[in-house]
């Protein structure tokens, strides 16, 4: 844990797993919105999932938990910090 997240690597170790500490829930189209602002490209919307391309590829869970799909880790983190610091918050 650090900054208020857990990133976990994923199986494949191309993508990264963000989960929001304190956080169950999220309104998707508020953080699209932020996220998008911040220069990611939205695909799909749906009430389940939205998805968005960038530097890297991001999926956005109702649980307010991110999947970014990077091998480097840094970046992850970078977007990790953004999803906690920004895209999540009011």
């Amino acid at each position: 844990m650090s900054d208020g997240f857990a990133m976990e690597l994923c199986g494949n170790q191309a993508s990264w797993q963000i989960v929001p500490e304190g956080i169950t829930s999220i309104n998707l189209e508020d953080v699209g919105a932020k996220i998008t602002a911040s220069g990611f490209e939205v695909g799909v919307q749906s009430r389940m999932v939205w998805t968005f391309t960038g530097r890297a590829d991001l999926t956005l869970y109702p649980s307010g938990k991110l999947l970014v799909k990077t091998a480097d880790k840094e970046l992850a983190e970078e977007i990790a910090n953004k999803h906690m610091s920004n895209w999540t918050r009011e």
